[in-house]
């Protein structure tokens, strides 16, 4: 197989929060293994990539580091030789949008791509920019989902007209979206749920859809023997606050399980916003001292918490691609998940799966493995091998590089 020069883009990569930054890191370095040359182009925060990758930044303003105004009128004033997009970047933002996949776009329209590299792989800013790009590169989109469907729950589980102006004010890019996805000849996606929602809220042609799963570092997320379980630990990941997640169904359920596991707790994964609606909902449920937050973890130190808990949740309404579900199979903990999106794709017959946003199965799926914790250990570890065989980096990045190589021959 013949080594391709590869240009992965993508808006913003966070590394400690949120799938996209793990995706472009674990994307990057399985390519760069297989002995591709890899080149992220990222937007602020920038991702934790591998020595042979190289990382090109492109910060914008980078206003979402801040959320006080005077902070970001600073940046901006600051900034010299403004062009448009930084214009657009700030007063987009200064009304509660968020601009960052259009103005990134714009930028990177500008590179000379086709004489650097063989192939441009963008992580889902869907922006004008693109269309332009693949006019001169063989190139492929990657959705992870359609982004009004997070819109849809957001809007479902707000209150006050001021909420949803707010909601609606922040996703004014998805008639960007809808825009360019139709327009896109290669788009990848990693479950045929997400295929599914594509197709529908994005108008893309099913013959232009790829299904490649996304892969999980099955090294790092590994059993620990040398760490001991905390009894009655449980171990969820969520960003706090937001209703796609399902964090209020998993805190309902320990609100019932408390009475009969006077020893249980639960380990979120996340960061919760400070006086935020998952803080009001601890204190209302009393779970102040049964709940803590773990934020800022390396990926080692994520499956060592896996290690100490008995049982992982993944509580989530919707998925494009759970990671959490890999993340905790991957490590050999017994998992209750939700029978939803792409999550059944991802665990087979190696989960408890319940039914959305439904906190009394939660609190039976508990109940139900505490009971019989042998027989869904024995489950677990066969989870583990099913995630080895389907979904390690490795075997994702072939399937990428089957891709690549097709598109480019088809491109000559």
């Amino acid at each position: 197989m013949k080594n391709y020069k590869i240009a992965i883009l993508s808006y913003r990569s966070a590394p400690f929060s949120g799938g996209q930054g793990i995706y472009v890191t674990e994307l990057s370095n399985a390519l760069s293994r297989l002995g591709h040359e890899v080149t992220v182009y990222s937007g602020p925060p920038y991702p934790n990539l591998n020595s042979k990758v190289k990382l090109e930044h492109f910060p914008g303003l980078d206003l979402f580091s801040t959320f006080n105004f005077y902070d970001r009128k600073e940046k901006f004033l600051k900034k010299k030789n403004k062009t448009f997009d930084d214009y657009y970047e700030f007063f987009v933002t200064l009304f509660g949008g968020f601009p960052e996949m259009r103005t990134f776009g714009n930028r990177m329209s500008v590179i000379d791509f086709h004489n650097n590299y063989d192939f441009v792989i963008d992580n889902q800013s869907l922006s004008f920019g693109m269309i332009d790009i693949q006019k001169h590169i063989p190139f492929a989109e990657v959705i992870h989902h359609p982004v009004v469907i997070d819109k849809n729950y957001e809007l479902q589980y707000s209150n006050g007209i001021i909420k949803k102006l707010l909601i609606f004010s922040w996703y004014s890019f998805l008639g960007m979206h809808r825009k360019v996805a139709p327009q896109i000849s290669q788009v990848i996606t990693p479950s045929f749920n997400s295929k599914k929602d594509i197709e529908k809220y994005l108008n893309v042609n099913s013959e232009n859809i790829d299904v490649i799963p996304n892969g999980i570092d099955t090294e790092t997320f590994e059993p620990k023997s040398n760490i001991e379980k905390d009894n009655f630990r449980l171990i969820t990941t969520a960003s706090a606050d937001i209703p796609l997640k399902g964090l209020d169904f998993t805190l309902n359920a320990l609100s019932t399980l408390k009475d009969i596991y006077p020893k249980i707790k639960l380990v979120v994964i996340g960061n919760p916003r400070s006086g935020g609606h998952t803080d009001r909902l601890i204190s209302k449920l009393d779970l102040n001292d049964r709940v803590s937050f773990k934020t800022n973890l390396t990926k080692s130190e994520i499956a060592s918490e896996y290690a100490r808990s008995n049982i992982a949740i993944v509580s989530s309404l919707y998925e494009g691609f759970g990671f959490p579900v890999g993340e905790a199979m991957a490590c050999e903990i017994p998992l209750i998940a939700t029978n939803v999106a792409s999550i059944p794709e991802i665990t087979s017959e190696y989960a408890e799966l319940i039914e959305p946003a439904d906190s009394i199965g939660i609190a039976n799926a508990v109940q139900k493995i505490f009971t019989d914790y042998d027989k869904y250990l024995l489950k677990a570890r066969n989870g583990r091998i099913h995630i080895i065989n389907n979904f390690s980096w490795l075997v994702i990045a072939q399937k990428y590089e089957s891709l690549i190589t097709r598109k480019i021959n088809a491109h000559l």
